[in-house]
């Protein structure tokens, strides 16, 4: 049996949802890269914007850590791996930190891994030193390492925060500096590629936190290796699969293009954006994204539009998460009413609104196998095409997302995690 491995790791989370989380994780990440350290991030729960980010902060892909959609075995695998080749382990957390079920505190208690707390500083003084004690005592036994004031907007603001006899320390005071800033929009912060100058931001956002090495050094965890499931190893082996990515199609998972590659599969990436045709593949993954910030773009790529329907005509692969279905409709309208022509695979159209429309976990259950993983979308969606399946939220939620089949084609508002059952994945994908 491999032995355990031992390595610095912190989960960053907070009081709340928008309390500056992804900036501290961010710039911490920066700090110790700075300094020569070799930086493995993680994001609690199903995400896809915060890890560009983080991921541009410390120089490695961010892979998810949830106890539901990535399950208690493939988060200790995962957290075993990095453990091998990094000096330190950020993890940041998904909403307050006893949010959800699991929550990120349900994490943090699991593996050991002390908490780090952001807490907005911005309009509040010494009821702040409140809020840290009900984090670090709501839990007893939650490992707790201490707190970081956001949007602080003095040296003499910082002063008033926490008295010095707490049991909870101040460990950093991040100033409300529009420079350290990471911009948003409707679905979270903006898309690492969208964002200006984002290495200045991270690299002042370092600078700013004011971080004490010496003073409060991260403590070592240790992370024990699991038994791995190789039961599905091999299914894909001589399949080749064209992967949509561009600017237009970006929401996806590490750990899913990981599965398909370690099911034996060959991958390919396009961009529906910029081709004119598919490159020659046996199956097609269409991920989720912002297909409805791109319109004219993918209206006049005819090319691609013909690809993708001769693909299905032939009755080959195809499966289509979130904004990689609503490409595959007849059109597709965005929040400002522009409308476009889409790909026309499937019978129907899709209205982008201002409020959200959907966000929830989904267990789905095919034919193939059940799958994990997560919605979040704005839009709605008409269509004719009867539903093979609906999809369950794990927590009493009323969502059922609708999955549809046509031929070989699987679409649904569902983003996948593939790891939850690569012989399910491989069922879809294989030709």
């Amino acid at each position: 049996m491999n032995p355990s491995r031992s390595c610095p790791a912190l989960l960053v989370s907070a009081a709340a949802s928008n309390q500056g989380k992804t900036t501290v994780t961010a710039a911490l990440a920066r700090h110790f890269g700075r300094g020569g350290k070799r930086v493995r991030v993680f994001k609690v729960g199903p995400d896809f914007l915060d890890p560009l980010i983080l991921q541009r902060a410390s120089g490695h892909p961010v892979y998810q850590l949830d106890l539901w959609m990535v399950g208690e075995a493939h988060c200790r695998q995962l957290l075993y791996e990095a453990a091998a080749d990094a000096d330190l382990i950020l993890i940041e957390g998904v909403m307050g930190l006893f949010d959800g079920q699991p929550c990120s505190a349900d994490l943090a208690q699991l593996f050991g891994i002390p908490v780090l707390a952001v807490i907005d500083a911005s309009a509040m003084a010494q009821t702040f030193a409140a809020v840290a004690f009900g984090l670090r005592h709501y839990r007893a036994d939650l490992p707790f390492f201490g707190v970081v004031a956001n949007r602080v907007g003095s040296a003499r603001h910082a002063g008033m925060l926490l008295p010095s006899q707490t049991d909870t320390p101040l460990l950093a005071a991040l100033p409300r500096d529009v420079a350290c800033e990471l911009p948003s929009r409707h679905l979270g912060l903006l898309h690492a590629a969208e964002i200006e100058n984002l290495d200045a931001r991270l690299d002042a956002a370092a600078e700013a936190l004011q971080w004490q090495d010496a003073i409060h050094p991260i403590p070592s965890i240790s992370f024990d290796c699991p038994a791995q499931d190789t039961s599905a190893q091999g299914a894909l082996r001589g399949v080749r699969i064209a992967v949509a990515r561009d600017e237009a199609f970006s929401f996806i998972y590490p750990a899913n293009l990981d599965c398909l590659e370690s099911l034996g599969a060959e991958l390919v990436f396009f961009s529906p954006l910029r081709d004119e045709a598919l490159p020659e593949a046996d199956s097609v993954y269409l991920p989720g994204g912002y297909p409805e910030l791109h319109l004219a773009e993918l209206q006049d790529n005819q090319p691609m539009r013909d690809a993708l329907r001769a693909h299905h005509a032939a009755a080959k692969p195809m499966l289509a998460e979130c904004g990689g279905m609503l490409y595959l409709l007849e059109s597709l309208r965005d929040s400002d009413g522009q409308e476009a022509t889409m790909s026309g695979i499937l019978l129907g159209q899709a209205q982008v609104g201002k409020r959200l429309a959907a966000l929830a976990l989904q267990s789905v259950t095919l034919t193939e196998g059940t799958l994990r993983g997560h919605s979040f979308h704005y839009s709605q969606m008409q269509t004719c095409h009867a539903p093979i399946a609906h999809g369950a939220c794990p927590n009493g939620g009323t969502l059922q997302e609708p999955v549809y089949r046509s031929k070989r084609l699987t679409a649904s508002y569902v983003h996948f995690y593939f790891p939850s059952n690569p012989a399910a994945v491989a069922q879809l994908l294989l030709p």
